[in-house]
């Protein structure tokens, strides 16, 4: 490559992990010790748009971002940052067995002209052997092959070099959720889907702590906020604080309004007897609640909910718009799970483990797990001394801690 970093292999000290997403960014110092936690954190909220779909749309409100991040949390300036998107490849080739390095980075170069959908002249190619397999043909070199498209990441590496960042390497975010994550165990020699819901949905399969197959499966919470945005007429910071307040456990049908016929027959009712002028008691509920759905349309969320909380109806399209994402993703996870039993070396996965700001919603789980017929398990993120500052869950940090490092939990 000609770029100076590598998609995950360059080591060193105090590299912290940097995970941007749509609508947020999450720097995290990682210490390891027989497991990685995570010891330091810092975090932000991204303007609309600034990163759309994993792609940086906006290069200098990132930069700034990321320099305020950096100027306030003491971390170190040396990072690892993720990426996540449909502009990234992964492919598992099986080449004649080759110890020498530089034969077989020309030999994985031949290949990747058949197995990589982008033009090689705009991408960025990393590769890692996995070792020699037996195969009904023989012996056989097994090699992950990474690709990215050299244009996305330089806009990434542009923003971050802006904030006055050290970019040390680039990396899978789908292998940084793995690393962090993964635990050895002998009860488990299956394959587990990882899924972080968050700003976006990003999948990773793995074997152990081999990824076999990735792709991001949709917009995440970030896209449903939006969408909520647009149809309620509110800030993003709003639509998000919505979000986040639904508990799916608790959810129940919120009662239907009464239907406008019912206050017609009440108004038809006393018009004969209300010859004096004054409106009926019809006439003054239904005056009454539309001046007050005017006052509430006017509200913001938080002074909403200073007198009394949200109205039934917001709190019906809020579940409905969780509801219908919870939907989306799962179609998408069931369609990559058909794709990968497909493919020659596919498989069943045991089940999915969940990380993410998804996780703080009560009941997400439990919704995605009725929905796809697979078991869903909540991922643990370690964490040095059982907590971490800066306000933001631990959920939302398992692909920053794990870019940090490039160990892996045995």
């Amino acid at each position: 490559m000609n770029m100076n970093i590598n998609l995950g292999r360059r080591g060193g000290a105090e590299v912290v992990g940097l995970d941007v997403q749509p609508g947020f960014v999450a720097a995290v110092k990682a210490r390891v010790n027989g497991s990685i936690l995570a010891e330091e954190v810092a975090s932000m909220p991204l303007p609309a748009d600034t990163v759309r779909d994993g792609e940086v749309m906006d290069q200098d409100a990132l930069g700034d971002v990321l320099r305020e991040l950096f100027a306030s949390s003491g971390l170190s300036k040396r990072v690892r940052v993720g990426v996540a998107n449909q502009r990234t490849v992964l492919r598992t080739l099986e080449l004649p067995p080759i110890t020498d390095r530089k034969e077989l980075a020309a030999a994985v170069g031949f290949q990747a002209q058949e197995q990589v959908p982008m033009p090689l002249s705009n991408a960025v190619l990393d590769f890692h052997p996995l070792g020699i397999v037996e195969t009904p043909a023989g012996p056989r070199q097994r090699v992950v092959l990474v690709a990215a498209q050299r244009d996305m990441v330089e806009k990434l590496l542009a923003a971050v070099r802006r904030a006055g960042l050290t970019p040390e390497g680039v990396d899978l975010s789908a292998f940084a959720l793995i690393r962090s994550l993964y635990h050895a165990d002998p009860e488990q020699t299956g394959r587990v889907l990882y899924l972080n819901v968050d700003g976006l949905t990003n999948l990773a399969i793995a074997e152990g702590p081999i990824c076999r197959f990735t792709r991001v499966v949709g917009s995440g919470l970030e896209g449903m906020a939006i969408g909520l945005a647009e149809r309620r007429g509110i800030a993003l910071v709003d639509a998000r604080s919505l979000l986040d307040a639904v508990d799916l456990t608790a959810a129940a049908p919120v009662s239907e309004p009464a239907p406008p016929v019912a206050v017609e027959e009440t108004h038809e009712a006393t018009q004969d007897e209300g010859e004096t002028g004054e409106p009926a008691n019809g006439e003054v509920a239904a005056t009454e609640a539309a001046e007050q759905s005017l006052e509430e349309d006017a509200m913001s969320y938080e002074e909403m909910a200073s007198v009394g909380g949200v109205r039934a109806e917001a709190d019906a399209e809020v579940l409905n718009v969780l509801e219908n994402g919870i939907r989306d993703i799962s179609g998408e996870v069931r369609n990559s799970l058909d794709f990968h039993r497909s493919q020659e070396g596919g498989g069943e996965v045991s089940h999915i483990l969940l990380s993410g700001s998804a996780q703080d919603i009560p009941g997400f789980a439990e919704a995605l797990q009725a929905s796809l017929g697979v078991e869903v398990q909540s991922a643990q993120l370690g964490v040095v001394d059982g907590h971490l500052n800066g306000g933001v869950s631990p959920h939302r940090l398992a692909v920053a801690t794990g870019l940090a490092t490039l160990e892996i939990h045995q």
